[in-house]
């Protein structure tokens, strides 16, 4: 018996130190969904970076405007017998020069640009991705965070009316009113308690962890989740439009049509390259043409006998199948997770209903009677205990049942793209 109640007094010890370092750090920060929104569009390490390939690819789109610069080339004696080095005195020396620039035919400049634009679009759409992933997993950590705090207080509420129970007990049993059974009965249960407290501050810390990270807060801040009862008034959610408007706003699925798009604008400039380029340029010739100080006009243009760009054509006409088929498959998962989120979100919401919670907080009432009528003798231990276990199970179910509901808004707004609920 004194083991039993060394270990649970052990138990009890780490558990409180655990709780009073989790919820009693330095600074407690207590944010709204919103307002952690906020903060995490600014801070946010991972979106600032994606934020400068989205500039640096728009940057891209500039340098594809650019011409080609004019080439300027010479040729001039270096060494003779009779004159020396670099010797252009009197008329001396033989000097060529010539400048030369290239036009690009077959349009193209303009390909490249539109290439280089849907690589940006490309960019942008990833960047919206990234968000979106991102706001979800901020989303679900918030509303979990809240559940296993939520549980906290459960766990801290009945290890305090279980150690209570326990001490009256043993009380009781010293004076020969109790029996030893039911002072070791009531110790295991303290006992699963404070082991159920430990892993859940556990878990909390976890999740601080991820939040501090995603939020950019000092590293001593605890957060606090402050989230109202999601409502259970049902919302008209109309499947089709929703589609629409996953497709309009899903970075993943806008990144497989812009691909395709580049794949099509990628043909048509690999098509273009076929075509020869044109070099224009003017040259003069002092002294080894026949007459002195030549001025020439030059044009020149590779003959496409061998190579008329067959194998990139090629390549890029299978990157259209490719790209084709890429998008039919984003949206079919598109229209697979709006569906699935729109029951999931139903059912959640079914789960949740204002009966559902009239009955849990009936029941919670129902636990300070009890607790009065096992003191009183008035209940047996084994239906104390069962009532006791019940009454935790029951509200660590209400709590799932809120965290469900919750992260079924954010599965809904996820695979939307956009918010269709306010969390």
């Amino acid at each position: 018996m004194f083991k039993l109640k060394y270990a649970v007094s052990l138990v009890a010890a780490m558990a409180l130190s655990a709780a009073l370092y989790a919820q009693n750090q330095t600074d407690t920060l207590t944010l709204k969904f919103q307002d952690a929104e906020k903060r995490f569009l600014v801070n946010n390490f991972s979106l600032i970076a994606q934020r400068y390939n989205v500039d640096a690819s728009k940057a891209l789109i500039q340098q594809a405007r650019l011409w080609d610069n004019p080439a300027l080339s010479t040729d001039q004696n270096l060494y003779s017998r009779d004159l020396g080095f670099f010797n252009h005195s009197n008329g001396n020396g033989q000097l060529f020069a010539q400048i030369s620039q290239v036009f690009l035919t077959a349009g193209k400049r303009g390909k490249q640009i539109k290439v280089a634009q849907d690589d940006a679009s490309i960019q942008q759409a990833q960047f919206n991705d990234l968000l979106r992933n991102l706001r979800y997993n901020m989303q679900v950590d918030f509303a979990q965070l809240h559940n296993l705090i939520e549980q906290n207080r459960i766990f801290q509420y009945e290890i305090a009316s279980s150690n209570n129970l326990v001490k009256a007990i043993s009380t009781q049993y010293s004076v020969g009113n109790s029996s030893l059974r039911d002072v070791v009965r009531l110790q295991a249960v303290a006992f699963g308690l404070e082991n159920d407290l430990v892993e859940n501050v556990r878990q909390i810390n976890e999740l601080e962890n991820d939040l501090k990270t995603l939020l950019v807060v000092k590293e001593t801040t605890f957060i606090v989740p402050d989230i109202s009862t999601p409502t259970t008034n049902p919302v008209s959610l109309n499947i089709n439009a929703l589609i629409d408007t996953a497709r309009a706003n899903r970075g993943d699925y806008q990144a497989s049509k812009f691909a395709l798009a580049q794949a099509g604008h990628n043909l048509s400039y690999q098509k273009a390259l076929a075509v020869p380029d044109i070099s224009v340029g003017v040259d003069y010739d002092r002294a080894s043409n026949y007459v002195p100080n030549y001025y020439g006009l030059a044009i020149s243009l590779p003959l496409p006998f061998f190579n008329r760009n067959q194998g990139n054509i090629k390549s890029a006409k299978f990157n259209i199948q490719n790209q084709e088929n890429v998008l039919k498959n984003s949206d079919l998962q598109v229209r697979n997770d709006v569906v699935t989120a729109v029951e999931q979100y139903n059912l959640s919401l079914q789960l949740f209903s204002k009966n559902n919670l009239e009955f849990y907080n009936t029941y919670d009432k129902l636990f300070g009677n009890v607790v009065q009528a096992y003191r009183s003798r008035q209940m047996g231990l084994v239906e104390f205990v069962d009532f006791f276990e019940s009454y935790k199970d029951t509200k660590l179910k209400v709590i799932q049942q809120e965290y469900n509901l919750q992260k079924a808004i954010a599965d809904l707004n996820f695979n939307v793209g956009s918010t269709v609920i306010n969390p």
